[in-house]
């Protein structure tokens, strides 16, 4: 179970200053949750309020990507900010959906979704064509 048998990129942009997304490819599980993580802080760090978290290239995901994505739903809300998970693959949804994370995380379809989420969670109007 080598790191290099399952590698795992995390590809960030910025929409908009506050707002990461995270496209993440590859199976996100303990063997690959630490560089993950390590992603999401640099953002929080940086400044980021908001994560987009695009899960449609995870084939799999453990309780490991679970709880990472539970930790930094609970560190942007305490911002105040949020977290959105973007289409995730079946497997991974099913996982989201068994366990009751994607009744906490909201999950949309589109990276526009999500930004009309975080529009809508932080009011901030006239941001919704951008």
């Amino acid at each position: 179970m080598s790191i290099a048998q399952n590698p795992l990129s995390v590809d960030v942009s910025l929409p908009r200053t506050d707002v990461a997304l995270l496209a993440v490819k590859g199976y996100l599980d303990i063997d690959t949750a630490t560089e993950f993580q390590h992603h999401l802080a640099n953002q929080l760090h940086h400044g980021r309020r908001h994560f987009l978290l695009d899960l449609s290239d995870v084939p799999f995901m453990d309780s490991s990507g679970m709880n990472i994505i539970l930790r930094v739903y609970q560190e942007a809300r305490e911002l105040p900010g949020s977290v959105h998970i973007i289409s995730p693959t079946p497997a991974v949804r099913r996982i989201l959906d068994l366990t009751g994370v994607s009744i906490t995380v909201p999950v949309s379809e589109s990276v526009e979704e999500a930004l009309d989420r975080v529009d809508g969670h932080h009011g901030t109007p006239g941001e919704e064509g951008r």
